[in-house]
């Protein structure tokens, strides 16, 4: 196994994800986990993260310094570097100025971790220190413009830093540089696959549940689908699957969610109709931040009253995934920054009745794609674009209302629709429309209107933590704005969102 230190790096589960695509299994582990338990798991390697916090102010976060005795391969990713060095000799220094995206990168030696790769390739960098003095016994083995070390390695030992990030695809030979690292420096072995994550998520439910009920929320979306496979293959008939009607769904969402879930597969199916509760709950609320927390708790409130119907229930099961939790707390104990708290995660009331059941929550939207297939579900399911757990109110920018609402499913009915027929939507990671909490000026049948924008998204993406968007058509574009336009009453302007996620979210909200 390999071991990943979390310095609280919102690319930290990226580095698991290259790792796990190699076929090598992973745990990421606090930055101040003890050397004991650290030594406990016997690991093949060891690598550190990198980090919001700065190696050249005091008081920043640092691993055992033990660590480095251990004689097991170690890999510093930009913070995890500058920790590296500073620990064993060297100095961090602050660079001034931040240096940040794509970076021209020359590989001095290419034996070991640049093995096999060109003599030049592009880096993604994102740091504001850099490595001014080496540690004794280190070398540098490459460079860029603006960063005489940007990587090292120790002369005797499997001691590694690198200052850009291999784990984001920013980075195109990343993958390679993990291959090296892992079985040409390290000896691991590819024997993780999907088909053993089923095996042990099945050990691990089963032992977590005992023998009690559960309760599992239902979407219909991909997540809580093969959430709801998975967990139905480990206790049977003892889960209960909840629907909740929140009045926040798409156009149809709620009878086509019936359809293919009993048609597919014979579990225990509740659909609850809570839209008034919801909606009314809402009323008046236009911060973001807001509706997400009123929503999971309503969320939370309805299982638990269905929880007490079925009686004898313990668990509730969520199809949290490592985005969620990534953009809504620090996961592992490092110091990074919540971007928006998701419904699920940090939208979760205090207190609570039911212990949670989150078999996925270490996994991203790709892998459960693939878990899906491994489960054999069809491809109607887990070839669905994402769906958040707040529905429409995260897409209704500013007030929700029933109004609102409609104007909204309309458009994304017509948007979906069109993308479909076209042949796109297999081609898009995620497509949704958004109204914005803006009126503009037009002109209908000669006369001035002062109606609703309707914003349309689409993006591509592997995993979600990063996405660019989706270059459609302008001939489809053009004909989804006029179908919106004209059929959609409160509707006078339709724009195209270009933003890539960083800086921008998937979402709006």
């Amino acid at each position: 196994m390999v071991i990943i230190l979390d310095f609280g790096s919102q690319y930290t589960q990226l580095i698991a994800r290259r790792i796990r695509e190699l076929k090598v299994y992973c745990e990421i582990l606090p930055f101040n986990v003890s050397l004991t338990e650290i030594q406990k798991r016997k690991p093949k390697a060891i690598i550190i993260s990198g980090s919001p916090a700065s190696a050249s102010e005091e008081g920043h976060p640092s691993c055992d310094p033990g660590l480095f005795t251990l004689k097991i391969p170690i890999l510093g990713i930009c913070y995890g570097m500058h920790l590296m060095a500073q620990i064993l000799g060297g100095e961090v220094k602050s660079a001034g100025k931040r240096e940040y995206g794509r970076t021209l990168f020359s590989g001095c030696r290419r034996e070991d971790l640049f093995a096999g790769l060109p003599n030049r390739f592009i880096t993604w960098m994102s740091h504001g220190d850099y490595v001014s003095k080496m540690p004794p016994y280190f070398e540098i083995i490459g460079t860029t413009g603006n960063c005489p070390i940007s990587a090292f390695r120790h002369t005797n030992r499997k001691l590694f830093g690198v200052q850009f990030h291999p784990e984001v695809s920013h980075t195109p030979k990343g993958p390679e540089i993990f291959n090296n690292f892992l079985f040409r420096i390290a000896a691991c072995f590819p024997d993780w696959t999907m088909a053993s994550f089923v095996k042990e998520a099945v050990a691990e439910i089963k032992k977590k549940v005992g023998n009690s009920r559960v309760v599992s929320a239902l979407s219909g979306g991909v997540d809580s689908s093969v959430l709801a496979v998975l967990l139905h293959r480990a206790i049977g008939d003892r889960l209960h699957c909840i629907f909740v009607d929140n009045g926040l769904l798409r156009a149809g969402e709620r009878a086509g969610v019936e359809e293919a879930f009993r048609k597919h597969f014979h579990v225990n199916l509740r659909v609850i109709n809570a839209g008034e509760r919801f909606l009314t709950k809402l009323s008046r609320v236009s911060e973001p931040e807001k509706k997400r927390k009123i929503i999971g708790e309503e969320f939370i409130r309805v299982f638990e009253e269905e929880a007490k119907k079925i009686g004898g229930v313990k668990f509730l099961a969520q199809g949290t995934l490592y985005p969620d939790m990534i953009e809504s707390q620090s996961v592992f104990g490092g110091p990074s920054s919540r971007i928006k708290s998701h419904h699920n995660v940090a939208g979760l009331p205090e207190k609570m009745e039911l212990d949670l059941v989150e078999p996925l929550k270490y996994l991203f939207k790709d892998e459960v794609r693939q878990l899906g297939k491994e489960l054999g579900l069809p491809h109607e399911i887990t070839g669905r674009h994402p769906f958040p757990g707040p529905g429409l109110a995260v897409r209704v920018l500013g007030e929700v209302t029933r109004e609102r609402l409609e104007i909204l499913r309309q458009a994304d009915r017509i948007f979906i629709s069109e993308i479909k027929s076209a042949g796109w939507y297999d081609r898009i990671w995620q497509a949704f429309a958004v109204l914005l909490p803006v009126k503009t000026v037009g002109v209908m049948g000669d006369e001035r209107t002062y109606e609703n924008v309707i914003a349309l998204r689409a993006v591509c993406s592997v995993d979600g933590m990063t996405a660019d968007y989706t270059a459609i058509s302008h001939p489809l574009l053009g004909k989804i704005a006029n179908r919106i336009i004209n059929e959609v009453k409160g509707v006078n302007r339709v724009a195209y969102d270009i933003s890539s996620k960083p800086p921008a979210t998937i979402e709006w909200e």
